[in-house]
């Protein structure tokens, strides 16, 4: 099957905002290139949601009314309508807690 995806702008702040923390913390070793590489990497595994990288049940309080996928070091919480994926969150593998 052949979806569309949406991506909620919260889904893409919490991407773009844990690696930017991450260029912050280790500018020596950790460059805005490869910022713009994880967070261009980690949102091309959205388009795997449902075909490479298989729903599962929430672990997180919070996302109990959605589906998850786990895809590299990052979990989405997404809904599905129809042909359409809706990714309403993410969450890096380090922080996931309930």
């Amino acid at each position: 099957m052949q979806y569309k995806y949406i991506i909620k702008p919260l889904a893409v702040r919490k991407v773009r905002s844990f690696y930017r923390n991450v260029c912050l913390k280790y500018p020596n070793t950790y460059s805005y290139d490869d910022m713009l590489r994880y967070v261009n990497n980690t949102v091309d595994n959205i388009y795997g949601i449902e075909v490479t990288f298989q729903r599962r049940r929430p672990t997180v309080e919070r996302w109990q009314k959605w589906f998850m996928a786990h895809a590299g070091n990052w979990y989405f919480a997404y809904s599905i309508d129809g042909s359409t994926i809706i990714i309403h969150d993410a969450c890096h593998a380090q922080n996931m807690h309930g």
